[in-house]
């Protein structure tokens, strides 16, 4: 399973300082397929965060809510 299409247009669109979060089992399908998910993989957190930069926007996984989080950062002012 590949990220959707509209996945591109969620993080294209995204607002400062909202985020989109990703539960564990959907991170591991989009990036990294068959690598196993408890705990999820280095390899599906690099794609994430690689995906989430294409975008302009910052990747989170948070293993106590198992699940990733991107958002738009503040620029610093």
């Amino acid at each position: 399973m590949m990220v959707p299409n509209e996945m591109d247009v969620v993080l294209a669109t995204l607002p400062l300082r909202v985020g989109t979060y990703v539960p564990d089992d959907l991170l591991e399908d989009w990036f990294a397929p068959d690598t196993g998910m408890n705990p999820v993989s280095d390899q599906c957190l690099k794609a994430a965060k690689a995906y989430g930069r294409k975008f302009e926007c910052e990747f989170k996984y948070y293993t106590d809510r198992q699940e990733g989080v991107f958002w738009k950062f503040v620029p610093a002012m």
